[in-house]
């Protein structure tokens, strides 16, 4: 929970006027929709649906939608206590999500396999600070049409968390919601609709486009009443104006009309504000991270989702190519932009890295020390007579140390933050070491972690009708994205 009010770094006017152009511009201009199902939705609902697909939105359509939007709802895994509450203080710290590539110290850079998708599971599964899973890596050596299988049945058996599904077309969708309702023992679509039990995330087209696969996994999502994130991919200078204030309105925009598509669909449906704004490097047009205007973009993307009244998700990234000062820098930045603006879930919190083209081991590791820092951080401080230790400031008199104190030995062992893989060692302890550096630690570090990890407990029963569905569904030849 973040004990913290989150920063502003827009008036309240502001905010409210890029919201009221936002409503405008839908209405006038609107969004182009690529799905004839889902313009219909859109129609029916009484947008205005023009010839060449561009869908414009009544401004009260829009405004009903976020009545019926929750500002909170909460996860259900298949571990209880591995529940996640979405909305108000509560923060989600979730590992990264997607990339091609993955990375490690002694293997270098490769194309992803099930294998490493199953380590990144494995260590996400180890690492409570992570709240839920991602997708972690792409696992280029399973076919297309079975890798939502292999790697939906790999998260729920080598993890008790909440799963992520990838909403890439209508049978790989109802395919891994299948698979999460046999992990849940449900039966019968009416119960999986009672509460949510996985979670996708949604980018638009920007700007202002939603294709085929995005708005049917809107629409699959909001009819089980499983949450989407919705998240335009506004990046400033490309797929968004250079400005900041443009790459927000269209944020903004974009969120508003997938939202209203959800509720559309069906009223209440869990939803998630996603904001992604960043900024590209206008020598190379790559992506970057880190940056000042991200995390200006983080403040204000916190005020519009309040503004609106839905929990917000934001990221943590990193530009870098390798695991050096760079990528702690920027992930640490973009990160701590996101909790000083209140996020409810921060995606790619541990392990992204190249822009969100690799997944790292090693900076898996260092991540999660920076979110268990975090983690710590957000404890509160307990101020009793025990804390104050006046015994031990008489105790020691002046001029002396706390070393060797009754109340510094009851509590030496618990009394701070234990590093997971930085060093405080002085200079010739950590020379005796070998001197390895941050990166060569968290190897170390996440290879021993994988030779102690522990599968969760699950009737084998239940696994062993996940794995029946996913063999006769491969054999069916699976399901190619939409």
């Amino acid at each position: 929970m973040n004990p913290f009010e989150p920063l502003r770094v827009l008036s309240e006017d502001e905010v409210e006027h890029v919201h009221q152009t936002s409503i405008r511009y839908l209405a006038d201009s609107g969004i182009k929709v690529l799905l004839d199902e889902a313009r219909h939705i859109f129609g029916a609902g009484g947008a205005v649906v023009d010839d060449d697909s561009m869908v414009r939105l009544d401004p009260d359509m829009v405004r009903s939608a976020l009545t019926t939007a929750p500002a909170s709802f909460e996860l259900h895994a298949p571990n209880p206590i591995r529940n996640v509450p979405v909305g108000g203080r509560s923060v989600a710290l979730l590992p990264v999500g997607g990339p091609p590539f993955v990375s490690d110290l002694s293997g270098g850079r490769r194309a992803g396999t099930l294998e490493d998708q199953r380590n990144f599971l494995r260590l996400t599964q180890i690492y409570d600070v992570l709240a839920a899973t991602a997708p972690c890596v792409e696992p280029s050596d399973i076919p297309l049409a079975v890798r939502h299988l292999e790697s939906g049945v790999s998260t729920l058996t080598l993890t008790d968390k909440v799963p992520f599904i990838y909403a890439r077309g209508r049978q790989r969708t109802l395919d891994s919601f299948e698979l999460v309702k046999i992990r849940h023992g449900i039966r019968d679509d009416e119960t999986f609709a009672s509460k949510p039990y996985c979670w996708t995330n949604i980018n638009t087209n920007s700007p202002r486009q939603l294709d085929v696969p995005m708005s049917m996994g809107i629409i699959d999502f909001a009819r089980m009443m499983q949450p989407c994130i919705m998240t335009p991919f506004t990046l400033a200078g490309a797929m968004a104006p250079v400005t900041l204030a443009g790459a927000l309105l269209l944020q903004h925009m974009e969120v508003l009309a997938a939202v209203t598509l959800s509720q559309l669909v069906r009223p209440g449906a869990p939803v998630v504000y996603g904001a992604f704004t960043s900024n590209v490097d206008m020598k190379s047009g790559s992506p970057a991270f880190g940056t000042p205007e991200a995390m200006k973009g983080a403040l204000a993307s916190g005020q519009l989702a309040r503004h609106v009244g839905l929990p917000w998700r934001s990221s943590g990234s990193s530009s870098s190519n390798v695991v050096d000062a760079q990528a702690g820098y920027e992930t640490m930045a973009n990160t701590y932009g996101a909790l000083l603006a209140g996020a409810n879930v921060i995606l790619h919190a541990a392990g992204w890295q190249e822009g969100g083209l690799t997944a790292s081991f090693e900076k898996f590791i260092v991540d999660v020390e920076m979110c268990q820092v975090i983690a710590d951080w957000f404890k509160p401080v307990v101020v009793d007579d025990s804390e104050l230790a006046l015994e031990a400031i008489d105790e020691v008199g002046p001029g002396g140390h706390f070393f060797g104190a009754a109340h510094t030995l009851d509590r030496y062992e618990t009394a701070f933050y234990s590093p997971l893989v930085f060093e405080r060692t002085n200079f010739e302890q950590w020379t005796d070491k070998g001197s390895l550096r941050a990166n060569e630690r968290a190897e170390t570090t996440w290879r021993s972690a994988l030779e102690n990890y522990v599968e969760p407990t699950m009737d084998d029963a239940v696994r062993a009708e996940m794995r029946a569905f996913v063999d006769r569904r491969t054999t069916e030849g699976g399901a190619a994205p939409d």
